[in-house]
């Protein structure tokens, strides 16, 4: 989780970049509605619509961060980041309906047909702004992905969109004045296919987050290999992180200790493994589970070893832990982690389970199927 200061000091960079956006999509809006109109070009009117939605969207942006920025209170206590995937989804849904507008007023055009008529100022002030939504795409995604703000980077993605958008309408502007060829409508009809498509895309990345993704690759590889630093730790595993906005995790993790460490060390451990993955991670671990394992006994060992190449000679098998020997009862417990590619993790479970009982008759096994839920080890 952010501290304050930095999470403050990210709003205001999103807000800056949204402000910024705004002022250059309402000037373009005005500039290409008015040679639209002068010009007779249902094409130029459809890019100043989608300048006008782009603003919009950077307003949602702001509401939306400024929302999300609200302190965690007794109604809603991990906060409100997640309100920034709202505002993306928003962002989404209007590309998709200026998308759909734009191909219904296209389609008008292809059957009532208006021939239109470019100046040379209406092509070169047309041209310039394919310039300017280049450089204010580029520097809203980049600040997007610097802040890690899904609105930002969806905004950003749209405006190197609409420069493209304006680039084939200067085309054909440029054919129709140097061959009469009009080409308008259809390119109407084409540039709303590919807007509708990008407001689809931005609408599934979003509502996939909002279901629930595994988290950051990296970032889970980080905090288990700060888990695994600590001495007594002898493996990291079952790490899940919750996401409740942008850089903002609460998770819980599962490490392997020796049978014979205290309950006071396993107590000072914990916390202190909380402590430091908070401190480099800014992630919030709200439980650390204990898997007990004989780590001093060779005999354990070396049955630890055979069972282990059983198990992980099964192709879908990534890994096996928290493996205990009880010489009491002859119990045997570990986990083991199937991979969602296969078929059926419960057949290759009940696989393992038979060929092990078959192996040592004399065992009683206590296994888990457990997951690795960034699909990592």
């Amino acid at each position: 989780m952010m501290k304050y200061d930095e999470e403050n000091s990210r709003g205001k960079m999103i807000v800056r970049t949204s402000v910024i956006g705004i002022t250059a999509n309402v000037l373009l809006a005005v500039v290409k509605a008015l040679i639209g109109i002068f010009s007779n070009s249902i094409a130029i009117v459809l890019d100043a619509v989608n300048n006008l939605s782009d603003a919009l969207s950077s307003v949602i942006t702001i509401v939306g961060t400024k929302l999300a920025g609200r302190e965690a209170d007794k109604k809603h206590p991990f906060g409100y980041g997640r309100i920034e995937y709202l505002s993306a989804l928003v962002v989404a849904i209007i590309v998709l309906y200026a998308g759909l507008t734009s191909l219904e007023e296209s389609v008008k055009k292809i059957l009532d047909p208006k021939v239109p008529a470019y100046s040379f100022i209406s092509l070169l002030l047309v041209g310039i702004a394919v310039f300017v939504k280049i450089g204010l795409g580029l520097f809203t995604k980049s600040m997007g992905e610097k802040v890690n703000s899904d609105s930002l980077v969806n905004s950003g993605k749209d405006a190197l969109l609409d420069s493209v958008i304006s680039s084939a309408t200067l085309i054909a502007a440029l054919v129709f004045t140097f061959t009469g060829l009009s080409l308008e409508a259809y390119l109407g009809a084409v540039i709303s296919l590919v807007i509708i498509k990008a407001g689809f895309e931005m609408l599934s990345e979003t509502v996939s987050k909002l279901l629930g993704e595994p988290g950051d690759v990296k970032l889970m590889q980080d905090i288990k290999r700060t888990v695994a630093s600590f001495p007594e730790v002898n493996g990291a595993y079952d790490l899940i992180l919750h996401n409740y906005g942008p850089d903002t995790y609460n998770g819980s993790v599962h490490i392997e200790l020796a049978d014979d460490c205290t309950l006071s060390r396993v107590d000072e451990l914990t916390r202190e493994i909380m402590i430091e993955v908070y401190k480099k991670h800014n992630v919030i671990l709200t439980a650390v589970g204990i898997y007990s394992v004989n780590l001093k006994n060779d005999e354990v060992a070396e049955l630890r070893d055979e069972i282990s190449k059983k198990v992980l000679k099964h192709e879908h098998v990534k890994q096996m832990h928290g493996f205990y020997f009880n010489k009491k009862d002859n119990t045997v417990r570990f986990d083991i982690v199937i991979s969602f590619d296969a078929e059926s993790r419960q057949e290759v479970f009940k696989n393992i389970l038979t060929e092990l009982k078959e192996a040592y008759p004399d065992l009683v096994f206590s296994l888990a199927m457990d997951m690795d839920y960034g699909e990592i080890v």
